[in-house]
């Protein structure tokens, strides 16, 4: 049968003359007209070839095959029904939702698991379905596609107005060589200078902040090796003669950290910050919102601490349990997050180290 002729309206009548087995009741259940019932019963018989209904002493009785539809159809309508229904109530413990979203590497190691273990505690039967991205601009591609529901990452260069945008932390950047290192101590820029770099680039680019900085005071550093996952470079470092720059909390959450010797940069360079981005065709949906509020609520495990990562700024007003269904804030996203440093336009690979 094709679905394209069916008027959904008949279904309604349909199942209105079921429950109620008279043409009248049915057209006032529904708010119809005795005649209008009529006219959409006699549609129903001619697109479904069966008359349906029959009289009879105690009113109309349905046919074999509209017993046979009677069910079916009615789990059909509450399913269409509860599809069309806007409700600002979202309850995690009983929702069986999925939500996918973005991760680029650092969040995935540092987040995720600790997200993962929050929703098994206030949503245990929620899905997290998780798209990789290396490229900024690719957490951009994936929303206005609605591949994802939100991603997390540094800040694409561009979002246009459509994609919203939320700070959630910032990481500090430190020196790693190996224990036993010629530089195991004070770090001098001339020794910093000398020593061969392993540099960091998800973007694939050989020119990174640590090389603007020492641009600008004429100087250049010897690449060793290029890397496109941050996660390698502590595994490396710990068995070479190379030094990195990297994100503090790489190093932490590396499980290579006592193999490794850490040492302040001797060069000015400004953290780099991770947001979460969603399209804004998606910001009024409760559930979502939940999500994004429970995101935020991990700020106290990213907490700053002895080598740890800046913490992620809650929305004001935001409910401290995120269990809470009801506690749904309006339009304050995003805020100023705790340790508010600028998020410049983009320089030469404002990720790659």
């Amino acid at each position: 049968m094709d679905l394209h002729g069916i008027d959904l309206n008949l279904l309604v009548a349909l199942d209105a003359l079921m429950a109620e087995r008279s043409v009248t009741r049915a057209g006032a259940r529904i708010g119809r007209t005795q005649s209008a019932m009529s006219a959409a019963l006699s549609r129903l018989r001619a697109l479904l070839k069966d008359e349906l209904f029959v009289r009879s002493p105690s009113g109309l009785q349905p046919t074999p095959r509209a017993l046979d539809l009677a069910e079916p159809l009615g789990h059909a309508l509450a399913e269409i029904q509860r599809a069309l229904e806007f409700t600002q109530a979202f309850d995690p413990l009983s929702s069986t939702m999925s939500f996918n979203i973005g991760l680029s590497e650092h969040p995935t190691f540092i987040l995720l698991p600790r997200l993962v273990e929050r929703l098994r505690e206030v949503a245990p039967a929620v899905t997290l379905r998780v798209r990789g991205f290396t490229a900024r601009d690719d957490a951009v591609t994936m929303l206005d596609a609605g591949e994802v529901d939100l991603a997390i990452g540094v800040p694409p260069t561009s979002t246009a107005g459509r994609i919203l945008i939320r700070p959630l932390f910032e990481e500090r950047f430190v020196c790693i060589v190996r224990r036993g290192h010629v530089a195991d101590g004070a770090l001098s820029l001339s020794t910093f200078v000398g020593l061969s770099h392993l540099l960091v680039s998800p973007e694939n680019e050989r020119f990174g902040l640590v090389d603007a900085a020492l641009a600008k005071q004429g100087l250049k550093r010897r690449l060793g090796l290029t890397l496109p996952r941050m996660y390698a470079a502590p595994t490396l470092i710990a068995r070479s003669d190379m030094i990195a720059t990297v994100m503090e909390g790489v190093v932490a959450a590396s499980g290579h950290a006592d193999e490794l010797r850490i040492l302040e940069p001797p060069l000015d360079l400004q953290p780099v910050s991770f947001v979460m981005s969603w399209h804004k065709r998606n910001d009024s949906h409760p559930a979502q919102r939940w999500l994004r509020d429970c995101i935020a609520s991990l700020q106290e495990d990213l907490a700053p601490g002895p080598g740890g990562t800046g913490g992620i700024a809650p929305e004001p007003g935001m409910p401290e349990n995120p269990s809470s269904g009801t506690g749904l804030v309006g339009s304050v996203e995003p805020p100023a997050p705790r340790r508010r440093r600028a998020v410049h336009a983009r320089r030469p690979s404002r990720d790659a180290q």
